[in-house]
Protein backbone atom coordinates (compact mmCIF):
# COMPACT_ATOMS: atom_id res chain seq x y z
CA UNK A 1 0.00 0.00 0.00
CA UNK A 2 1.46 3.47 -1.26
CA UNK A 3 0.47 6.86 -0.25
CA UNK A 4 -2.04 7.33 -2.73
CA UNK A 5 -4.71 9.09 -1.34
CA UNK A 6 -4.57 13.04 -0.39
CA UNK A 7 -4.76 12.67 3.61
CA UNK A 8 -1.27 10.07 3.23
CA UNK A 9 0.32 12.24 0.65
CA UNK A 10 3.64 13.10 1.51
CA UNK A 11 5.57 16.29 1.53
CA UNK A 12 8.33 18.35 0.87
CA UNK A 13 9.44 17.87 4.16
CA UNK A 14 8.80 14.12 4.20
CA UNK A 15 5.88 13.88 6.39
CA UNK A 16 2.44 12.83 5.75
CA UNK A 17 -0.80 15.29 6.53
CA UNK A 18 -2.64 14.60 9.82
CA UNK A 19 -4.71 11.33 9.48
CA UNK A 20 -8.58 11.81 10.74
CA UNK A 21 -9.33 8.40 9.85
CA UNK A 22 -8.01 4.63 10.92
CA UNK A 23 -4.35 4.11 9.88
CA UNK A 24 -4.24 2.28 6.81
CA UNK A 25 -1.48 -0.80 7.67
CA UNK A 26 -2.13 -4.03 8.84
CA UNK A 27 1.45 -5.92 7.71
CA UNK A 28 4.59 -3.62 9.01
CA UNK A 29 8.36 -5.01 8.75
CA UNK A 30 11.36 -3.39 10.02
CA UNK A 31 15.11 -3.61 8.37
CA UNK A 32 17.41 -2.45 9.62
CA UNK A 33 20.94 -3.04 12.71
CA UNK A 34 21.21 -2.58 15.98
CA UNK A 35 18.97 0.82 16.25
CA UNK A 36 15.73 -1.38 15.14
CA UNK A 37 17.20 -4.51 16.77
CA UNK A 38 16.83 -2.43 19.80
CA UNK A 39 19.73 -2.78 21.25
CA UNK A 40 20.21 -0.26 24.55
CA UNK A 41 16.49 -1.40 25.51
CA UNK A 42 16.63 -4.86 27.52
CA UNK A 43 13.34 -6.35 28.10
CA UNK A 44 13.31 -10.34 28.42
CA UNK A 45 9.57 -11.44 27.35
CA UNK A 46 10.33 -10.02 23.71
CA UNK A 47 12.05 -12.05 21.02
CA UNK A 48 15.64 -11.44 21.56
CA UNK A 49 15.90 -10.12 24.34
CA UNK A 50 15.02 -6.54 23.59
CA UNK A 51 12.34 -4.38 23.04
CA UNK A 52 13.35 -1.23 21.23
CA UNK A 53 11.34 1.41 19.08
CA UNK A 54 10.11 -0.82 16.21
CA UNK A 55 8.43 -2.63 18.97
CA UNK A 56 6.62 0.02 20.20
CA UNK A 57 5.31 1.53 17.34
CA UNK A 58 3.68 -2.05 16.37
CA UNK A 59 1.99 -2.06 19.73
CA UNK A 60 0.74 1.50 18.69
CA UNK A 61 -0.43 0.68 15.30
CA UNK A 62 -1.87 -2.70 16.93
CA UNK A 63 -3.94 -1.33 19.31
CA UNK A 64 -6.42 0.04 16.90
CA UNK A 65 -6.21 -2.53 13.89
CA UNK A 66 -7.29 -6.47 14.42
CA UNK A 67 -5.20 -9.09 13.18
CA UNK A 68 -2.06 -6.51 12.87
CA UNK A 69 1.08 -8.54 11.74
CA UNK A 70 4.68 -7.46 12.26
CA UNK A 71 8.00 -8.88 11.23
CA UNK A 72 11.45 -7.26 12.58
CA UNK A 73 14.54 -8.93 10.21
CA UNK A 74 16.98 -6.28 11.76
CA UNK A 75 20.38 -7.74 13.28
CA UNK A 76 23.03 -5.60 15.10
CA UNK A 77 26.06 -4.86 13.56
CA UNK A 78 25.21 -5.02 9.89
CA UNK A 79 25.94 -2.42 7.48
CA UNK A 80 24.20 -1.05 4.44
CA UNK A 81 25.04 -3.84 1.97
CA UNK A 82 24.32 -6.59 4.75
CA UNK A 83 20.87 -5.36 5.16
CA UNK A 84 20.19 -5.06 1.20
CA UNK A 85 21.82 -8.49 1.03
CA UNK A 86 19.85 -9.82 3.56
CA UNK A 87 16.53 -8.78 4.46
CA UNK A 88 15.35 -6.42 1.28
CA UNK A 89 13.90 -9.67 -0.45
CA UNK A 90 12.71 -11.44 2.96
CA UNK A 91 10.85 -8.58 3.62
CA UNK A 92 9.56 -8.14 0.01
CA UNK A 93 8.48 -11.91 0.60
CA UNK A 94 6.18 -10.76 3.59
CA UNK A 95 4.13 -8.40 1.24
CA UNK A 96 3.93 -5.91 3.79
CA UNK A 97 1.91 -2.55 3.74
CA UNK A 98 4.34 -0.31 5.86
CA UNK A 99 8.41 -1.04 5.92
CA UNK A 100 11.00 0.74 8.43
CA UNK A 101 14.30 0.74 7.01
CA UNK A 102 17.57 1.66 8.88
CA UNK A 103 20.92 1.27 7.60
CA UNK A 104 24.12 2.97 6.53
CA UNK A 105 24.96 4.47 9.91
CA UNK A 106 27.26 1.92 10.33
CA UNK A 107 29.30 2.34 7.37
CA UNK A 108 29.31 6.29 8.07
CA UNK A 109 30.91 6.04 11.48
CA UNK A 110 33.68 4.01 9.16
CA UNK A 111 36.67 5.74 8.98
CA UNK A 112 37.45 6.61 5.27
CA UNK A 113 33.71 5.40 4.18
CA UNK A 114 32.05 8.32 1.68
CA UNK A 115 28.70 9.08 2.33
CA UNK A 116 27.91 10.03 -1.07
CA UNK A 117 28.35 6.63 -2.37
CA UNK A 118 26.58 4.84 0.41
CA UNK A 119 23.35 7.06 -0.54
CA UNK A 120 24.05 5.69 -4.28
CA UNK A 121 23.12 2.09 -2.81
CA UNK A 122 20.15 3.70 -0.12
CA UNK A 123 18.86 5.10 -3.20
CA UNK A 124 18.53 1.75 -5.25
CA UNK A 125 17.36 -0.08 -1.82
CA UNK A 126 14.37 2.30 -1.27
CA UNK A 127 13.66 1.86 -5.29
CA UNK A 128 13.21 -1.49 -4.57
CA UNK A 129 10.74 -1.32 -1.19
CA UNK A 130 8.69 0.94 -3.04
CA UNK A 131 8.24 -0.88 -6.02
CA UNK A 132 6.86 -3.54 -3.57
CA UNK A 133 3.43 -1.06 -3.16
CA UNK A 134 4.56 -0.57 0.48
CA UNK A 135 5.05 3.13 2.61
CA UNK A 136 8.54 3.17 3.30
CA UNK A 137 10.00 5.26 6.03
CA UNK A 138 13.65 6.10 6.44
CA UNK A 139 16.03 7.89 9.02
CA UNK A 140 17.87 10.54 9.44
CA UNK A 141 21.22 9.89 11.63
CA UNK A 142 20.90 12.08 14.66
CA UNK A 143 23.08 15.02 15.72
CA UNK A 144 26.42 13.00 17.29
CA UNK A 145 28.49 16.36 17.90
CA UNK A 146 28.29 15.85 21.59
CA UNK A 147 29.18 12.28 21.70
CA UNK A 148 32.93 10.64 22.43
CA UNK A 149 34.21 9.02 19.31
CA UNK A 150 31.45 9.32 17.05
CA UNK A 151 31.35 12.93 17.04
CA UNK A 152 34.47 13.13 14.67
CA UNK A 153 31.59 11.91 11.97
CA UNK A 154 28.83 14.51 12.26
CA UNK A 155 29.93 16.35 9.30
CA UNK A 156 29.43 13.00 7.33
CA UNK A 157 26.21 12.11 9.02
CA UNK A 158 24.72 15.56 7.94
CA UNK A 159 26.00 15.04 4.26
CA UNK A 160 24.16 11.56 3.88
CA UNK A 161 21.37 13.15 5.65
CA UNK A 162 21.00 15.37 2.88
CA UNK A 163 21.05 12.37 0.72
CA UNK A 164 18.55 10.49 2.44
CA UNK A 165 15.72 13.71 2.08
CA UNK A 166 16.50 13.65 -1.38
CA UNK A 167 16.00 9.95 -2.20
CA UNK A 168 12.96 9.95 0.18
CA UNK A 169 11.60 12.94 -1.77
CA UNK A 170 12.33 10.90 -5.31
CA UNK A 171 10.69 8.11 -3.64
CA UNK A 172 7.99 9.46 -2.28
CA UNK A 173 9.22 7.93 0.90
CA UNK A 174 8.13 8.94 4.97
CA UNK A 175 11.34 10.69 6.35
CA UNK A 176 11.65 10.26 10.15
CA UNK A 177 14.04 13.00 11.39
CA UNK A 178 16.33 11.96 14.15
CA UNK A 179 19.02 14.72 13.17
CA UNK A 180 15.54 17.35 14.55
CA UNK A 181 15.14 15.61 17.47
CA UNK A 182 17.18 17.62 20.15
CA UNK A 183 16.00 15.68 22.89
CA UNK A 184 18.59 13.11 21.72
CA UNK A 185 21.19 15.60 23.06
CA UNK A 186 20.26 14.87 26.26
CA UNK A 187 22.71 11.71 27.89
CA UNK A 188 20.15 9.88 29.45
CA UNK A 189 18.42 9.45 26.22
CA UNK A 190 22.14 7.11 25.52
CA UNK A 191 22.34 3.28 27.00
CA UNK A 192 25.92 3.34 29.01
CA UNK A 193 27.82 1.86 25.62
CA UNK A 194 27.44 5.31 24.38
CA UNK A 195 26.33 3.99 21.02
CA UNK A 196 22.86 2.83 21.72
CA UNK A 197 19.52 4.59 23.03
CA UNK A 198 18.60 3.99 26.03
CA UNK A 199 14.71 2.68 26.83
CA UNK A 200 14.05 6.14 27.11
CA UNK A 201 15.76 7.15 23.57
CA UNK A 202 13.50 4.32 22.34
CA UNK A 203 10.68 5.69 23.13
CA UNK A 204 11.39 9.05 22.49
CA UNK A 205 12.26 7.84 19.11
CA UNK A 206 9.16 5.56 18.81
CA UNK A 207 6.72 8.73 19.16
CA UNK A 208 8.73 10.86 16.69
CA UNK A 209 7.79 7.82 14.17
CA UNK A 210 4.34 7.54 14.92
CA UNK A 211 4.87 11.87 14.20
CA UNK A 212 6.31 11.36 11.24
CA UNK A 213 3.54 8.72 10.14
CA UNK A 214 0.60 10.85 11.70
CA UNK A 215 -0.61 8.83 13.86
CA UNK A 216 -2.06 9.86 16.99
CA UNK A 217 -0.72 7.95 20.60
CA UNK A 218 -0.69 7.92 23.72
CA UNK A 219 3.24 8.16 24.34
CA UNK A 220 4.20 10.09 26.68
CA UNK A 221 6.64 12.96 25.82
CA UNK A 222 10.26 13.17 27.05
CA UNK A 223 10.28 15.83 30.15
CA UNK A 224 13.47 15.38 32.54
CA UNK A 225 14.63 16.70 35.51
CA UNK A 226 17.44 19.05 35.19
CA UNK A 227 20.46 17.10 35.16
CA UNK A 228 22.58 16.36 38.21
CA UNK A 229 25.96 18.70 37.83
CA UNK A 230 29.19 15.74 37.53
CA UNK A 231 33.08 17.00 38.98
CA UNK A 232 35.50 17.13 36.31
CA UNK A 233 36.81 14.42 37.72
CA UNK A 234 34.25 12.01 38.24
CA UNK A 235 33.07 12.40 34.87
CA UNK A 236 37.07 11.57 33.70
CA UNK A 237 36.65 8.55 35.64
CA UNK A 238 33.25 7.32 34.30
CA UNK A 239 35.05 8.03 30.67
CA UNK A 240 38.10 5.83 31.44
CA UNK A 241 35.65 3.39 32.40
CA UNK A 242 33.50 3.31 28.96
CA UNK A 243 36.49 3.41 27.22
CA UNK A 244 37.41 -0.01 29.00
CA UNK A 245 34.15 -1.85 28.73
CA UNK A 246 32.37 -0.56 25.95
CA UNK A 247 35.16 1.41 23.48
CA UNK A 248 37.52 -1.49 23.53
CA UNK A 249 35.82 -4.13 22.69
CA UNK A 250 34.06 -2.06 19.60
CA UNK A 251 37.72 -1.34 18.25
CA UNK A 252 38.82 -4.61 18.71
CA UNK A 253 35.65 -6.05 16.58
CA UNK A 254 36.94 -3.10 13.90
CA UNK A 255 40.47 -4.68 13.86
CA UNK A 256 39.58 -8.33 13.68
CA UNK A 257 36.76 -7.93 11.14
CA UNK A 258 34.13 -9.22 13.35
CA UNK A 259 31.08 -8.18 14.20
CA UNK A 260 28.33 -8.19 17.38
CA UNK A 261 25.43 -9.69 14.88
CA UNK A 262 27.94 -13.05 13.98
CA UNK A 263 25.81 -15.85 14.33
CA UNK A 264 22.82 -13.69 15.56
CA UNK A 265 19.53 -14.36 13.51
CA UNK A 266 16.24 -11.93 13.45
CA UNK A 267 14.46 -11.67 16.57
CA UNK A 268 11.02 -11.83 14.44
CA UNK A 269 11.62 -13.06 10.97
CA UNK A 270 8.30 -14.06 10.28
CA UNK A 271 4.94 -12.24 11.01
CA UNK A 272 3.98 -12.12 14.60
CA UNK A 273 0.14 -10.90 15.35
CA UNK A 274 1.55 -8.07 17.99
Amino acid sequence: MGLTTPEHRVGVSGRLGRMTVQHPWSRYVALGDSFTEGIGDPEPQSPGGFRGWADRVAEVLSSTTPDFAYANLAIRGRLLQQVIDEQIEPAIALRPDLITFSAGGNDIIRPGTDPDEIAVRLDTAIGRLRVAGATVVMFTGPDIGMTPVLGRSRGKVAIYNENLRSIALRHDAVVADMWALRELRDPRMWAPDRLHFSPVGHHTVARMVLEALAVDNELEPFAPEPLTRVRWRQARVEDIGWAREHLMPWVLRRIRHQSSGDNISPKRPEFLQK
